[in-house]
């Protein structure tokens, strides 16, 4: 497959999202040289309706200080025919949602509220 064809496959798989009613990603970015295909989405909905789309599992989430901000970077990838596409969060946490990040699974309850 050529690279051409790739990005075309590529953004095809984009098109067809928001075609389909996916929210647009604010910003979609092409490596040049190389087959990979970043989108960076607004919110936690967008970025599971998403990944979804893709079929891409959840990779990793980093939690940072950014200059006296906590921030969580969520990257789910795919790997379709030669080319890489990357769906890519990041949320500004606050100190009360530190708790949440220790925890594997928020929504359920921990030992001590059941």
């Amino acid at each position: 497959m050529t690279e051409l064809a790739t990005r075309a496959q590529a953004f095809g798989l984009v098109a067809e999202g928001v075609a389909a009613g996916l929210s647009a990603p604010w910003r979609l970015y092409l490596a040049r040289g190389s087959r990979h295909v970043s989108l960076n989405v607004a919110d936690r909905v967008e970025w599971d309706a998403w990944r979804a789309h893709l079929g891409c599992p959840e990779l990793s989430v980093r939690v940072y200080d950014a200059g006296g901000e906590i921030r969580r970077t969520s990257v789910a990838e795919v790997l379709l025919d030669g080319c890489r596409i990357s769906v890519e969060l990041v949320e500004e946490v606050g100190t009360d949602d530190l708790d949440r990040l220790l925890v594997a699974d928020p929504t359920r309850p921990g030992p001590e509220e059941r």
